[in-house]
């Protein structure tokens, strides 16, 4: 068979609900990483709350996070490594509209570590940001606003998350990219204008010298439409958001929780 890139969301897709990969989905990739098949890790996390699982996996290959923002190759220096950023003074734009946006908080994300608003320190969940408690250090502060985030992250008290993140596209000329995290959480994500996993996943198909048509890919959620949408062959889990459906070539007979992407892996390659 010829050699795939195989592209994996985390959230909702490889990972079960707690956080966590199955020992029988280990084995399932090291054996298609042995064909020569070539694994990678496409998640909207930063890349500080993917590389645990990149490492439980114990994969070779670039990674992409921060949604397409950020691709690079773990613990290791390479020429072709691509990170863009966003305009810090969208950040600086944000902030100044916190109150009338009803934000919660608002968060810069950076590859290592992330600032957050504390305004409302009891509406803020640790877990999103992969820490067990916000501290003081991590408080967001004028003064260490000295470089681009890969992204920003807000919660707020609006009624219709999704209206909002049309209001901010518009505000801001539509130079930015605004989505809305899928499921109930009020989560917006800023990032830079036309970057995606689909950009991202494009752009390494092409420094590994391979092609679209080689490309694999499965999701659940709609920041993986275009992902599904650009790959010769898109699986949306069984357990997908139906914004996502449309976009899919085809949908897996079994959830994340039931490791439905290590069984359709083994019956494509194993």
């Amino acid at each position: 068979m010829a050699k795939r890139m195989i592209a994996l969301d985390l959230d909702g897709t490889l990972l079960h609900s707690d956080n966590t990969i199955s020992d029988y989905t280990i084995d399932v990739i090291s054996h298609i990483s042995q064909l020569g098949h070539k694994v990678v890790i496409a998640t909207g996390r930063p890349y500080r709350m993917a590389i645990q699982h990149y490492r439980r996996l114990q994969l070779e290959t670039p990674m992409i996070s921060f949604n397409g923002s950020l691709t690079h190759l773990p613990d290791k220096k390479w020429s072709k490594e691509q990170n863009i950023t966003l305009d810090k003074k969208y950040l600086l734009a944000t902030l100044q509209m916190s109150e009338a946006i009803q934000a919660d908080f608002i968060a810069s994300e950076y590859r290592q570590n992330f600032y957050i608003t504390l305004d409302y320190p009891n509406r803020i969940n640790p877990t999103l940001f992969g820490v067990p408690q916000i501290t003081e250090s991590m408080r967001m502060d004028i003064n260490k606003i000295t470089r681009n985030p890969n992204a920003l992250l807000m919660q707020t008290r609006h009624k219709d998350k999704y209206e909002l993140a049309k209001e901010l596209c518009k505000h801001f000329d539509y130079n930015i990219e605004v989505d809305s995290w899928g499921g109930p959480l009020n989560i917006l994500e800023f990032s830079p204008k036309g970057i995606n996993k689909a950009f991202a996943l494009n752009y390494l198909l092409s420094a590994l010298n391979m092609n679209k048509d080689q490309l694999i890919a499965f999701g659940d959620e709609h920041n993986d439409t275009e992902m599904l949408s650009f790959a010769k062959v898109g699986y949306a889990m069984k357990n997908a958001s139906q914004t996502l459906l449309p976009y899919a070539d085809k949908q897996t007979d079994y959830t994340n929780e039931e490791d439905g992407v290590a069984k359709e892996l083994e019956k494509l390659f194993l």
